[in-house]
């Protein structure tokens, strides 16, 4: 038994940068996303899951190959090889997107504990704020990625719901493996939402440079763009078993998600969910007390989860083509520009909740910002992977740039198609 359980701790200790970069994609605004998706189109969109799925693991594990390999992350490669307009555009993109994702929920995770724990909602939004802010600044890296881990935990919370559920499976299965497609604005909308709250940019850049964080922990490497780090096959490989749990494990969660809300909401006649908090009410009466407080709790511990990453992806981008010291694993005296970022991309994501902005809508705007500037970035991605000059001889294999490249085509196709829509007014 003791070897058993030493074999599996030694497994679960590959796990770090992927996992947390898949949970924290289902963060309260993901977990709107999804709830919506569910609630509008039942069991329609589910063929996205698994599509989307195979998507994010063929362009995260370039990613993270890409910061492994280097020892920089995606901005200071962008800088190295491409113009400067090009970094101007994905930093600036990627920090408005962040921040108006920030603040949708941060106003989430409030507007719940408000609802199942009481006190005013200004309370619980600053303590939020707060609480994110501290425990990213002031906490050593080291336990910081495994609190981080630990938050993964509470995505589970939508797995038990969804078989709470009483559910057709056969109507699951098939809509699950045969697209049902719709050129309809709502349709292509939400495909846009889904995908870009799925396949989020913020996501490319957190993972390229949690993997160097990683390797600055295990003293691989003295910091973010400082010197290439040496990586062997067997590095390469751990990091892509991460990868790949990570995104099966944020899919499922969507895919758990969709289920619930098809399943109750959608089959009920509720169709339009405003925010997180409502989705968790309108399941009270539908799935019972036990379902409401896992849903509702569960929207806390991702969002936790999701503001850190949100406002860390952004340090990490601006940080690093400025040229300041960079990275998690910094001490706030060593890299004050670093978490001054993050300070001000969190504080303005906390002012949206009070300027009237609608959450839903700043939601949408920020998926489908997302959804629109993905593609480019991921075009970017896929050059950087197949340059042997930046990557040596861990350039990308032939499976990884036929997914990776179908996926910046789809996304590219349902993008200028809502931009059409959004021409026509």
């Amino acid at each position: 038994m003791a070897k058993f359980l030493s074999k599996l701790k030694k497994y679960f200790k590959k796990f770090g940068p992927g996992i947390i970069t898949g949970a924290s994609d289902d963060d309260p605004s993901g977990i709107v996303t999804y709830s919506q998706t569910g609630a509008m189109f039942g069991f329609q969109q589910l063929w996205l899951t698994p599509i989307s799925c195979l998507f994010a693991i063929a362009i995260q594990e370039m990613c993270g190959r890409i910061g492994m390999v280097t020892g920089k992350g995606l901005t200071g490669i962008l800088k190295e090889n491409y113009p400067k307009g090009v970094s101007y555009t994905a930093i600036s993109l990627l920090f408005i997107a962040n921040t108006i994702n920030i603040g949708a929920d941060l106003g989430a995770m409030a507007a719940v504990a408000q609802m199942v724990l009481g006190m005013p909602f200004i309370f619980w939004i600053l303590f939020m704020t707060a609480l994110t802010l501290i425990l990213e600044i002031f906490l050593d890296y080291k336990y910081y990625s495994k609190f981080l881990l630990v938050l993964t935990l509470s995505l589970f919370s939508y797995y038990i719901t969804a078989f709470m559920v009483h559910q057709d499976w056969i109507m699951i299965l098939k809509n699950t493996f045969i697209p049902a497609f719709d050129f309809s604005e709502g349709y292509i909308l939400n495909l846009v939402a889904f995908l870009g709250t799925t396949i989020s940019p913020y996501l490319f850049f957190w993972q390229a440079d949690e993997e160097i964080e990683k390797e600055i922990v295990e003293h691989k490497i003295k910091g973010i763009g400082m010197g290439k780090p040496s990586i062997n096959d067997k590095d390469v490989k751990n990091m892509k078993v991460d990868t790949v749990f990570g995104m099966i494990f944020t899919t499922v969660s969507a895919f758990m998600i969709v289920l619930t809300t098809a399943g109750t909401l959608h089959a009920s006649g509720i169709t339009t969910i405003s925010t997180a908090t409502e989705a968790a009410q309108a399941l009270r009466p539908l799935a019972g007390d036990f379902a409401y407080w896992l849903f509702a709790l569960g929207i806390i511990g991702t969002g936790l989860l999701g503001v850190p990453v949100l406002a860390g992806a952004s340090s990490y981008a601006v940080s690093e083509f400025i040229g300041w010291e960079t990275g998690l694993g910094k001490k706030l005296k060593e890299a004050h520009g670093f978490y001054g970022v993050i300070t001000i991309a969190t504080l303005i994501g906390l002012t949206i909740n009070f300027i009237g902005i609608d959450p839903m809508r700043a939601l949408y705007y920020s998926a489908a910002i997302n959804g629109l500037m993905a593609p480019p970035l991921m075009l970017l991605i896929l050059f950087i992977g197949n340059n042997k000059k930046v990557m040596g001889k861990y350039t990308n294999r032939l499976m990884g740039n036929i997914v990776g490249g179908v996926a910046t085509l789809v996304m590219s196709i349902i993008g200028f198609l809502l931009i059409r829509y959004l021409l026509k007014g």
